[in-house]
């Protein structure tokens, strides 16, 4: 069974502070309710164990996360995961594609639309079931994710402070002292070795 989803979210934030936490796909697995990365394989896969509560029963995925498409320019990316439930009875499948846009300075907006597959145990709660389920985890998702977001925000600003001064330093200045620092060390280690 598959259950397409299309869905859109005004945050808070700048574009650019959104899309740098879109991209920490640890951070973002940490905004979704019941998620969580157990391993980073390399730049691109990870592994993790999504729980998720579907009428009376709970189900207990554990899988991998594929990030199959980065796109700086359109601040978009694509993210495909693929698991089985821990009793093997369940499997599921997503195939996510999110962007962020920019609304004005001080905006944006959280747009996303995925393709969730499910067989097995879980197929049978169907499609109703599964899209109210959907929406619950999603609101949840974009609440912790805005709340997020003020402290990338904040890193973001610190670092653009730090650069402006780092570029009004003269360079020739800062190597001047770290030619002084190392010939101070050496003179150090010169009279020290002759005391010895």
């Amino acid at each position: 069974m598959k259950v397409q989803l299309e869905k859109s979210f005004p945050l808070p934030a700048t574009a650019d502070a959104a899309w740098a936490l879109l991209q920490d796909v640890e951070a973002v697995a940490g905004c979704m309710p019941g998620a969580r990365i157990t391993e980073r394989v390399d730049e691109s896969h990870y592994r993790g164990t999504v729980t998720v509560k579907l009428g009376p029963a709970s189900l207990a995925f554990r899988g991998e996360v594929e990030v199959r498409e980065v796109d700086p320019a359109a601040r978009a990316l694509r993210l495909v995961g693929r698991g089985t439930d821990t009793t093997g009875t369940s499997g599921a499948g997503m195939d996510l594609h999110a962007r962020i846009e920019a609304v004005d300075a001080t905006s944006c907006r959280l747009q996303g639309n995925a393709e969730v597959s499910v067989s097995g145990k879980a197929a049978t709660f169907g499609g109703r079931l599964m899209q109210g389920v959907a929406d619950q985890v999603l609101q949840q998702f974009v609440a912790n994710f805005s709340a997020r977001l003020p402290a990338v925000q904040e890193g973001a600003a610190v670092a653009a402070e730090s650069a402006a001064a780092s570029v009004q330093a003269p360079p020739a200045l800062n190597g001047l002292a770290l030619l002084w620092a190392m010939v101070r060390d050496w003179f150090h280690q010169l009279f020290a070795a002759k005391r010895a």
